[in-house]
């Protein structure tokens, strides 16, 4: 199966063209932020990645030049007449001063420079001493795969997409070998395991290690095998430290770092106009659910990491502020997922592996208590309906495909 451009590619490349502030751009390790990159340097721009020796020793070398002709010179900016040149810098964020850096760059040649910054970890983490950025630049996160981008085109003036039939078993694939371009095109069973044993040594004892003084990176990596067993249930971590033998609080700072860079994703309660609501505990799922051994946590970590790419474009994209939240009470009412909208309850989703599960009868309850719009039981062995989901505002079985098509 092949896949269609990404949709950030163009997003970023009209931000980059329209606006003067930088673009950073995170994501986990070989989720394409590299190849969006070159694909918008490939007629005109310079690319620069910190983990290539030359190119950090140029990025060092032009530190000195920020403030005088070289650095333009040496970026061939001179020849320009009518537009900025387009400067990506990769991991540039595992250089100490980074934000210095881009800070004087960004000051003195803003209307001559459109700078791209990727990186494999959250770009906040390493706010460490230095000038803020704050207000020179605009964030996008990078996720994986979803059903709709690889089935139909992105339509960027709308939040909710029309949905449209989707590529052929697209959501198997999806199911068996996630999101990661790479492994997903390819689609072969071998190399997804020989890829994944190679990204999860490289995650853990290159990009957490280099970056974090993490003393025992061998038990961190435990603790990443650990939470594939772990996902879509709520975090013990009294548990987990007992099974690693760490202190709570240990425990609780490598999750903390997992979530820097791109591996866990933890979800948070809603407990707003519910009395009986779980405060404290989030869930985990991880960004490759591929991972996730059981079928029914699987499916229920597919779907979190769909909803989670939604939220997280329309908030980047400037549609709002959207958190996505599950909601519990201490009698076992449960509902999944819920979406808000600015603080406001917005959508609830229930998983279910199979379309002919009985309809949760806690959607109906959470949704009069909460006040949410919608309410939807995602059944995953449903088939395609051509339908407008969210037409729908009472509790409503659809299916994940037709679900998901609506989203980004």
């Amino acid at each position: 199966m092949t896949i269609m451009r990404r949709f950030y590619t163009d997003t970023i490349k009209s931000d980059l063209l329209d606006q003067r502030q930088m673009l950073f751009v995170s994501g986990p390790r070989q989720v394409g932020k590299t190849t969006v990159a070159h694909k918008l340097i490939a007629q005109q721009g310079k690319y620069y990645n910190w983990d290539n020796r030359q190119h950090r020793q140029w990025i060092l070398d032009s530190i000195a030049n920020t403030a005088n002709a070289a650095l333009l010179e040496q970026l061939g900016v001179n020849e320009l007449r009518d537009s900025r040149m387009l400067v990506a810098f990769d991991e540039l964020h595992k250089y100490k001063d980074w934000k210095n850096y881009l800070k004087g760059v960004f000051d003195l040649y803003e209307k001559q420079l459109a700078i791209l910054v990727t990186g494999s970890a959250r770009m906040d983490t390493f706010r460490k001493g230095g000038d803020s950025l704050m207000g020179r630049y605009f964030h996008y996160r990078m996720h994986p795969l979803s059903l709709r981008e690889i089935s139909a085109p992105y339509d960027r003036e709308s939040l909710l997409q029309i949905p449209q039939q989707p590529a052929t078993g697209a959501l198997q694939q999806l199911t068996e070998f996630g999101g990661f371009p790479e492994p997903f095109v390819k689609a072969d069973k071998r190399f997804y395991n020989r890829w994944q044993q190679l990204r999860q040594q490289q995650l853990i004892y290159e990009d957490i290690r280099d970056m974090n003084q993490v003393q025992d990176i061998a038990q961190l990596d435990v603790l990443a095998s650990l939470l594939k067993d772990q996902s879509g249930q709520v975090i013990r971590y009294s548990t987990l430290a007992k099974q690693l033998r760490v202190s709570v609080d240990t425990v609780r700072r490598w999750l903390v770092v997992l979530e820097s860079f791109y591996y866990a994703f933890r979800v948070r309660p809603w407990f707003e106009n519910i009395t009986t609501a779980l405060r404290k505990e989030p869930k985990v799922y991880l960004w490759d659910w591929s991972q996730v051994q059981d079928a029914g946590a699987r499916n229920e970590n597919l779907i979190a990491s769909h909803l989670l790419k939604a939220v997280h474009w329309w908030t980047d994209s400037g549609w709002g502020d959207y958190q996505l939240h599950y909601l519990r009470t201490k009698d076992q009412k449960e509902v999944d997922f819920l979406i808000s909208k600015d603080n406001k309850p917005w959508v609830l989703v229930e998983v279910k592996s199979s379309g002919k599960a009985s309809m949760n009868k806690h959607l109906g309850w959470f949704q009069e208590k909460t006040g949410a719009k919608y309410a939807f039981q995602v059944g995953l062995d449903m088939p395609y309906v051509a339908a407008d989901c969210f037409a729908v505002r009472t509790p409503v079985k659809v299916s994940a495909q037709t679900f998901l098509m609506c989203l980004v």
